[in-house]
């Protein structure tokens, strides 16, 4: 593979077109959600999951999704959509078979479908990726 790894700015850019380009009504409801992306999961995202490699974790949603949100909710911080630039580019080496820019957005709708309020079988129901 001779496309170099992006940076993490380049990767928050790739997510950020990725979200622009969303169809409304979900454009509208992702503009409230913060996008970082960082270079490792922290330690208790995995142990949320009971995860012991740090390459497991590709993308990560925290927050209520908006389908179970209520007025009475006093969040405690923004909802957030984590994208993990390592795991990311371990799975792009490894695949060796899709752009990276794809596989961002992949992980990114992913993440962001969770806060749409679909679960993993929902998403797996309708996306290719997982058949």
């Amino acid at each position: 593979m001779d496309t170099p790894a992006p940076s993490l700015q380049d990767m928050d850019q790739m997510a950020r077109e990725t979200i622009a380009g969303l169809p409304q009504p979900f454009a509208k409801a992702a503009q409230d959600v913060a996008l970082r992306v960082v270079d490792w999961p922290a330690q208790d995202m995995l142990d949320a999951f009971d995860m012991r490699d740090s390459l497991e974790l590709t993308g990560l949603y925290e927050g209520i999704p908006v389908t179970e949100k209520s007025y009475m909710d006093q969040p405690l911080a923004p909802d957030t959509v984590w994208l993990f630039r390592r795991p990311i580019l371990a799975e792009w080496r490894a695949r060796g078979d899709i752009e990276i820019v794809h596989l961002v957005a992949h992980v990114t709708i992913h993440e962001f479908a969770h806060h749409f309020g679909w679960s993993d079988a929902d998403i797996a129901h309708i996306d290719r990726w997982w058949e």
